[in-house]
């Protein structure tokens, strides 16, 4: 049964150090353009029809994320004043989302809807599944009810993955169509996609994984 947790574990381990190795290897080559990531930004969001949407920069590295509540890009300090393919690629990836809502694309639109739901469960669920594995002999519907939140977790971070897809894809098209990146840096851009996207994959896949391993301690299955 340990093997639901230490095999994803492991992979995601792998993913996030390549990804990580990625940025670190495109944020060293130039954008011919020497456009930075808050100009690559603000030209897609222009290109979309879209000027309701500010572009942020926000502290940290890799905390770069779009904020449908707000209408706002948030780009880390590296990728909003970087001119390199790895700021680029990111900048428009979060532009994707903006370009996702302002579309009301649906499965951003349905991951939206959940975050509350989440949010509350994301909240109480480690409380109550530790709960609910100690008294599982004296109250089983209280692991029950840990199981369904981490569910609900779950199914959120599955939603995610055809989001995060999306917005890649609709990056990469804009950014080669628009002639952004030249034909040897598109290639890296769709690398760093790639790899950005697999950090949701195995992160879908252990959220799986200690699912099915709490379903089997309530079916009487072992813990260890």
């Amino acid at each position: 049964m340990i093997l639901y947790i230490i095999l994803p574990m492991l992979l995601s381990f792998y993913v996030s150090w390549r990804f990580k190795s990625k940025v670190k290897e495109y944020s060293q080559i130039g954008l011919a353009n020497h456009l930075t990531g808050a100009e690559i930004a603000e030209q897609m969001l222009h290109d979309h029809g879209i000027y309701d949407v500010k572009i942020l920069s926000s502290e940290g590295q890799l905390t770069d994320h779009y904020n449908p509540e707000n209408k706002t890009v948030n780009l880390s300090h590296d990728v909003y004043y970087g001119r390199s393919v790895i700021s680029a690629a990111v900048a428009a990836h979060e532009c994707g989302h903006a370009v996702q809502h302002a579309k009301a694309y649906a499965w951003l639109t349905f991951r939206s809807s959940v975050v509350p739901v989440v949010s509350i469960a994301s909240t109480y669920v480690q409380w109550i599944l530790l709960a609910g594995i100690v008294l599982i002999n004296v109250f089983r519907p209280l692991l029950l009810l840990g199981i369904l939140l981490f569910a609900v977790i779950t199914l959120f971070s599955i939603i995610t993955l055809p989001v995060e897809f999306d917005a890649s894809k609709r990056a990469l098209a804009w950014l080669n169509t628009k002639g952004m990146v030249r034909k040897d840096e598109y290639p890296m851009t769709k690398d760093a996609l790639k790899w950005a996207a697999s950090t949701y994959v195995v992160a879908a896949l252990a959220s799986v994984a200690t699912l099915l391993y709490y379903v089997q301690i309530y079916l009487g299955g072992r813990r260890d």
